[in-house]
């Protein structure tokens, strides 16, 4: 476990534990749901990498083939190959951590994630290379948080899900809460208030999973393509040698 602190901001990071963020703590205010005995989904903030969200019974096809992953949630695959996986610690210190990992699917390729705590907030950057493979790829981050006591959540457009729940190419008018749902277009910066801080999530992601049906939690996702992309759209195509990256950030201030 990786321990890093700034002002009074203080984290871990479990590079065995899918090379996730094990818990963030704000004026010792933990933030993230951190149940690590329970499903690997639902802890902590982990990367998701090469892909985000669900593909539909593992199955997509890429530059004419037909390609099959691992179903980690029958009878869909989820979140990628990496949240479950053991990262390996580039470098460390501090206030910051750099995080690697082989991919390991078909077309192989590698990931990295660079970690960096300051006194009013938190920036990951999470990049995905491919190597001697063209492969599609998206990445996004899943971060649980502690239910908050609300949140300003406002999007222009959301994906329908159709009947397996799987993300479509359609977009609606965002539904009522609450939500299992991708969306676009956020409309103003997306907040969690709790009693003492607010959390500001911010990415140049251009889609946003949002989870807020537990009543222990709500997860707020920056993904730079939606659910199922591979097959629906919105995937980046990696040429051998080439990368896709994204920034995320939580900010927080004092409700005082």
């Amino acid at each position: 476990m990786i321990e890093l602190e700034a002002g009074d901001a203080w984290m871990t990071v479990a590079p065995m534990a899918g090379g996730r963020i094990a818990q963030l703590e704000v004026a010792e205010r933990a933030l993230l749901h951190d149940d690590a005995g329970g499903s690997p989904l639902t802890w902590g903030c982990y990367p998701m990498v090469p892909w985000a969200g669900r593909v539909r019974d593992g199955r997509f096809r890429f530059d004419g083939v037909d390609e099959r992953v691992p179903v980690n949630m029958p009878p869909h695959a989820i979140h990628g190959t990496a949240f479950e996986s053991p990262w390996q610690v580039v470098d460390a210190g501090r206030d910051y951590c750099e995080l690697q990992i082989e991919l390991s699917w078909h077309f192989g390729g590698r990931a990295h994630q660079h970690l960096h705590l300051d006194e009013h907030g938190l920036t990951c950057v999470l990049t995905v290379y491919a190597n001697a493979l063209a492969m599609p790829a998206v990445v996004g981050w899943h971060p649980c948080f502690r239910k908050p006591l609300s949140a300003d959540l406002q999007f222009g457009h959301m994906h329908v899900r159709d009947a397996a729940g799987i993300a479509t190419a359609e977009l609606v008018a965002p539904k009522p809460h609450p939500w299992d749902d991708c969306f676009v277009e956020p409309l103003a910066p997306l907040q969690l208030h709790y009693p003492d801080l607010t959390l500001v999530v911010a990415s140049d992601c251009d889609h946003w999973v949002v989870y807020d049906e537990p009543a222990e939690m709500t997860c707020v996702e920056p993904q730079s393509g939606p659910p199922d992309a591979f097959t629906i759209g919105g995937a980046a195509r990696l040429a051998p040698g080439e990368m896709l990256q994204r920034h995320m950030t939580l900010r927080w201030k004092s409700a005082r």
